[in-house]
């Protein structure tokens, strides 16, 4: 009894099968889990990108490219992927706008490059159109309107340029904050509008049609530079020429020019 005792106590040397068969399992197990976080779900994605397509519906320009399939069990039903959104090509006229602008304000600039280099003269184009910029001093005389003969040229080089074209043009009168003392013009408001209507006649002598020029007098009130300082003041005595891109149709209300702070109280009478 005791011997087959001792027969079924001796030890069994392939037990090691066991736990290593138990721990490839258990790789193996925990490869295809991997796996499975890893592949991505092409089938869901595609659903789940639908639901992008109809957060963008608002924007009608939008063109999505996405395909649909079936939800796949384990991803959020709302969650939501952009997979491609394209931005419309410009129009045709819309091209055609932009490179007659463009066109437009190269031939400005090598038109009056002499007074752009003497920086009396500044040409800027962005959405809105041209501006083409004009420090007093070319075109008037202290607290005049009447324009000078000399800067007569280069406004109607300006004219001749936009007069067989169809944008309208907005003229701009601009002062500094300081006191009229003339007889003729009670305050800035007539001066700078005086001298905006000035520039609309010579326009309208050249041969631009009136009903696309529109005269505007924005007396102290629109400074680009501080009327504390000599140099300020002086950018703030100009008048612009707003050339207008595609809006020939807005006669009714015409936009201002850039935004700026109300300009500080007036200085006192020298």
């Amino acid at each position: 009894m005791a011997r087959k005792r001792r027969h079924e106590e001796h030890d069994n040397h392939e037990r090691w099968l066991v736990s290593y068969a138990d721990f490839i399992t258990l790789l193996f197990a925990f490869f295809v889990v991997m796996y499975a976080i890893s592949s991505v779900n092409e089938g869901k994605y595609k659903v789940l990108s639908n639901s992008m397509v109809d957060a963008f519906k608002q924007t009608p320009t939008s063109k999505e490219v996405i395909k649909q399939n079936q939800p796949v069990a384990g991803v959020p039903d709302k969650l939501v992927v952009l997979t491609a959104v394209s931005v419309p090509s410009p129009s045709p006229k819309v091209l055609e706008q932009t490179q007659k602008m463009q066109g437009m304000a190269g031939d400005l600039k090598k038109s009056l490059g002499t007074l752009i280099d003497q920086g009396k003269v500044r040409v800027t184009q962005s959405k809105r159109g041209i501006a083409v910029e004009i420090s007093d001093s070319v075109l008037f005389d202290t607290a005049k309107a009447d324009l000078h003969t000399e800067s007569a040229t280069a406004l109607i080089a300006v004219a001749e340029m936009v007069k067989n074209t169809d944008n309208l043009i907005q003229i701009e009168g601009n002062t500094d904050n300081q006191a009229m003392r003339s007889g003729q013009f009670p305050s800035n408001w007539e001066l700078s509008a005086a001298r905006a209507a000035s520039v609309v006649r010579l326009f309208v002598d050249v041969g631009v049609a009136p009903q696309r020029l529109v005269a505007i007098g924005y007396g102290e009130f629109r400074p680009q530079g501080s009327n504390d300082t000599p140099e300020g003041r002086a950018s703030n005595r100009r008048v612009t020429l707003n050339i207008l891109a595609d809006n020939k149709d807005e006669v009714a209300v015409l936009p201002p020019g850039n935004e700026t702070k109300p300009a500080p109280a007036p200085a006192a009478p020298k």
